[in-house]
This record gives structure tokens, sequence and C-alpha cells, in this order.
């Protein structure tokens, strides 16, 4: 009988199964590994590759930013005010989707930054123009993005804006208010910036021949409310929006049907669709111009209508003067 101290150890070489039963060579595990390994590098490179294309170079700071934002939005932790305001909305979808528009599209120029105040409350008051209301839109994202305190700007809509639905909650949700003094006061107190379109649907459907001739600015209520509040009025004049649209007919017993202010006819609406939605290529320049000062006058002088003309019909001109110079100033419109 055998000491089984001295038994000997037989290695057992282990095999898949359907593996050659003869063969005394042990699989490489690293080589079973390889091909997952690079599968998953080059999935991995090739997904950095598109966010980088369609992101840009700071892809991996967006994609936080996207992944925070989605987590505010599941818990609640974001603030709306009392007129439907969502500045964490605007700021990380509104504005995201607009900014390639404004950026490679409109080319936006702005001058004249430094005269929006750098806090408190201002009143500014542009032309208005381009068929569809993209000025508005621009000049929000212009305030936002060239400000040194990113301000934005709350603008007053007109009342066809929250008959309509989906539009009336995005306007509300991007920072549009109804065009009423009660609200422009309200926002104007609380040290907001609000912009206001005097010429309304007059200006934004004018035809393309009286493309940069204003319109009349109503009756100056918004000098009141500016009087009223005491902060300064920021003349803006706006080139570019004139070609995004140019409007070259108005289907006037159809908009009348539909109770719209007009149904424009351009060169691409409506023969091509929904593509004719899609603007043209304007060179855009924003310049805000120097503040007009109403420290000087006090609460009642809102109530004059002679001041409130006056004030009014200064700030038009300098618009208009501001629209000729820059239009001069642009040589291409395209």
């Amino acid at each position: 009988m055998a000491d089984s101290s001295e038994a000997k150890v037989i290695p057992i070489r282990g095999h898949h199964a359907g593996a050659n039963a003869g063969s005394s060579e042990v699989p490489d595990a690293g080589a079973a590994h390889s091909i997952p390994d690079t599968l998953r590098d080059t999935a991995g490179a090739l997904a950095k590759g598109i966010a980088s294309r369609f992101l840009g170079d700071d892809w991996q700071g967006k994609v936080a930013a996207g992944l925070a934002f989605t987590r505010r939005r599941l818990t609640g932790d974001y603030q709306v005010d009392d007129l439907g305001f969502d500045p964490d909305l605007t700021e990380n979808v509104l504005m995201a989707l607009l900014r390639p528009l404004y950026q490679s599209w409109f080319r936006v120029e702005v001058r004249g930054i430094e005269n929006i105040p750098e806090v408190g409350g201002a009143l500014i008051v542009a032309n208005h123009s381009g068929t569809l209301p993209l000025d508005g839109l621009m000049t929000h994202l212009a305030v936002h993005d060239t400000h040194p305190n990113r301000r934005h700007v709350r603008m007053l809509g007109a009342d066809l804006v929250f008959r309509m639905p989906f539009i009336s909650e995005l306007a509300r949700k991007g920072g549009t208010t109804l065009a009423c003094n009660e609200d422009a006061e309200r926002l104007l107190t609380s040290g907001e910036l609000v912009a206001v379109f005097p010429e309304g649907y007059k200006g934004l459907g004018k035809p393309f021949s009286e493309r940069y001739k204003l319109q009349r600015f109503g009756r100056g209520g918004f000098v009141a409310a500016a009087l009223r509040t005491g902060v300064p009025i920021v003349p803006c004049s706006i080139v570019g929006a004139e070609e995004a649209y140019p409007l070259l007919g108005n289907v006037e017993p159809l908009a009348r049907l539909l109770g719209v202010p007009y149904l424009p006819i351009t060169p691409t609406l409506p023969w091509l669709g929904p593509l004719g939605l899609i603007p043209l290529p304007s060179k855009w320049i924003i310049a805000f111009g120097e503040p007009v000062s109403t420290e000087a006058y006090d609460s009642d002088a809102a109530e004059d209508p002679m001041l409130v003309f006056d004030l009014t019909d200064q700030v038009r001109e300098t618009i208009q003067h501001t629209l000729y110079a820059l239009l001069l100033d642009r040589p291409d419109a395209f």
C-alpha cells in the first residue's frame, strides 16, 4: 500500500464543452475579453465624436447641465413667478433652441449693451417688423447673452398671443406677459427689464415696400408707465428682421375670417408649405441707444398728455434715425 503522503497530485486541465479534448492549451482569458473591450472603446469614441460634433468641444459640461436640468424638473426644484415666467426652462431649453438661429443664421451683432442698466428696472422700446415676431425673441437672447449680468427681458405681448394654444403657455414660461400698463408697471417696479414694441401688428405686418419706416407709436402708454415708475427708457433699433420674412402680400378676407390681423404672403409662404416658415438668413444688428431718463419727473407727469406725447415722439425719432444709420452701416442684407 502506497504512503498517502507521497501521493502524486495529478493536475486537471479545464476545457469547454466542444473543445478539443486532446488539446493541452489553456484559453487566454485576456484574448477572450479583447473583442468586447474593443467594441466598447469604439462605441465610446463614436459617442464622444457625435457629442462633440453637435454640442461642441464643451459637450461634457452641456451633458452635465442637461442632466442637472432634468433632475430639477423631476424634483420640482425650480421657480416660476406670479406671471408664469420660468427662467430655468427659458435658459436651458427655449434659449438653447434659439441660439443657433441667433448665432449662425442671423449672425446677430449687438451694439450699445452698456446702455442696459446693470440692475434695476428699465423699459426697452423697439421697432417691430418681420411678419413673425422673431425680433422679440432675438432681443431677449441678445440682452441675456451679452449683458455682464445676463439679464432677462420681460416682453409685453398682444392679447392674440395668449389666445393661441401651446404658444400662450410657451410665451408665459419665456417671460412674456400681457401688454397692459398694470403688468408693465408691476414688473418695472420690481426691477425687471421690460420690452415693448409700440407699433404692434401695424409694424409687424407692414409690406416689404415700407420696410424700416416706423408706424405710429400709439398713445404713449409705455411712456406713462416709465414715468409712473421712474425708470429709464432705452430706445432699441433692430435691423434684419424685415428681410427674414419679406411681406409681399396679405390675404385680408381669410385673415378676417380667421380672426388674425393679417395672413402673410412671402417669397416662401405658402408656396413651400411648412418649409416656408424657415426665415431667410438676413444679417441682424440690434442697437441699444442712450437711455432717456425719467428721474426728473414726478409720478403725476404721466397724466400730462403733452409731456407723454413729446417723450413718445423723442423715442420714436431716435429709433428711426438709428435705423437709417444702421442700414448705411450694413453693406449687405444677407
